[in-house]
């Protein structure tokens, strides 16, 4: 269009010297009316520029941690083989992460994408990343702003803010709500938290938290710890879960007889919570969109160790909120994958290249299942 060679316009658009700034005017304003974006798979193509970024995220729960590795796969996929991702799984928050960190900075990894389960504890390693110059980027959870590159999360304190608003506008005649946690000791729990109790207190509703329960994301812990709150707590009124891990709290109110009498919301989307919220025995549910937090996460980190970009510190996923009466809709934008999805413990190599699972098969009652393919669109 402009009638000026490759190179000029390669020079143009990179900055690079030996054009003039009228012609390097013309080339940006030409490229802006086109709506010229570079190929960045051509790109990292080209630059023979081989990276390996290792990730680092909990096997429980799975139902939410598969949707963030997916994420990461479909984001890294387009830039293989040059780009190598490495998936090493630990136990849960906090429980094996400080080893795995350790043996990915002396293997060679150029950057990592992690979940801190307990950031005081982690920051002398991620010290030694940073004079190692190995950028480290935090996923849903994060790490003191200065030891890492940036934090990708649905900011948990506006997600504990919606389910506030939502269960004091549910239960306008006041009552009792239980919060149902992971750690408190993890930031991002804890910021969920006060989100809640903020939100209750901005609305001056007669609504009140009562019971907080930490059950460490474990199925047993909390359907166990849900029956004694019940027990416990007779008017209960309302139940917030704000983690992932809602079925054994709602199969423990369905047990005792007091589903009917509860309003529950909950986090996140899976397959075995679409039939409870249908039913309306899950009054709503703050989908944390984990998806689209791994595709941002590894795009990050992928631009910075290969132009050096920086990106924003805090990249901020805003939450969805479904609710029976958006379910079907929902589920036609972000398709629910059934397939089980196994995640071996240790190192799971050339993730990149792993084939996608096959919407609509069927799952086995006890497989960890997970939204797939769930933010194309947004």
């Amino acid at each position: 269009m402009l009638g000026i060679s490759t190179g000029t316009v390669d020079r143009a658009l990179h900055g690079k010297p030996d054009v003039s700034a009228a012609t390097r005017a013309r080339v940006l304003s030409t490229a802006e009316a086109l709506g010229y974006r570079p190929n960045l798979a051509a790109r990292y193509l080209q630059s023979r520029k081989q990276l390996r970024i290792s990730v680092h995220l909990p096997r429980r729960i799975a139902l939410f941690w598969d949707s963030l590795r997916e994420g990461i796969r479909e984001a890294a996929a387009p830039f293989a083989p040059a780009l190598n991702v490495d998936f090493r799984t630990y136990p849960s928050l906090g429980d094996g992460d400080i080893p795995l960190f350790d043996e990915s900075l002396h293997d060679g990894s150029n950057g990592l994408i992690i979940a801190p389960g307990n950031p005081a504890s982690l920051a002398p390693h991620l010290r030694e990343a940073a004079r190692r110059q190995i950028p480290v980027v935090c996923v849903v959870t994060d790490a003191p702003e200065e030891l890492r590159l940036a934090s990708v999360s649905a900011d948990p304190f506006t997600v504990g803010a919606v389910a506030g608003e939502l269960l004091a506008r549910f239960l306008s005649g006041g009552g009792e709500v239980a919060f149902f946690t992971g750690w408190l000791a993890v930031q991002d729990h804890a910021d969920k938290l006060r989100g809640f109790e903020s939100s209750l207190k901005t609305i001056g509703t007669a609504l009140t938290v009562g019971p907080v329960v930490e059950a460490h994301d474990d199925e047993r812990e909390g359907h166990r710890r849900a029956l004694s709150v019940l027990r416990e707590h007779p008017h209960l009124k309302g139940i917030y879960v704000s983690t992932v891990n809602s079925l054994p709290v709602l199969r423990a109110a369905e047990e005792a007889g007091r589903l009917s009498t509860l309003t529950v919301v909950t986090t996140d989307l899976f397959p075995e919570l679409v039939e409870w919220i249908r039913a309306g025995k899950v009054a709503a549910t703050v989908y944390q969109r984990p998806v689209n937090q791994g595709r941002l996460a590894l795009q990050a980190l992928y631009q910075f160790l290969l132009h050096g970009t920086r990106p924003a510190s805090r990249l901020r996923v805003v939450p969805h909120l479904v609710m029976r009466s958006n379910l079907d809709l929902f589920l036609e934008r972000l398709p629910v994958d059934l397939e089980p999805v196994s995640v071996p413990e240790g190192v799971e190599r050339g993730a990149a290249r792993r084939p996608a699972a096959r919407a609509g098969k069927r799952a086995s009652s006890g497989g960890a299942r997970r939204p797939r393919g769930s933010e194309r669109r947004a």
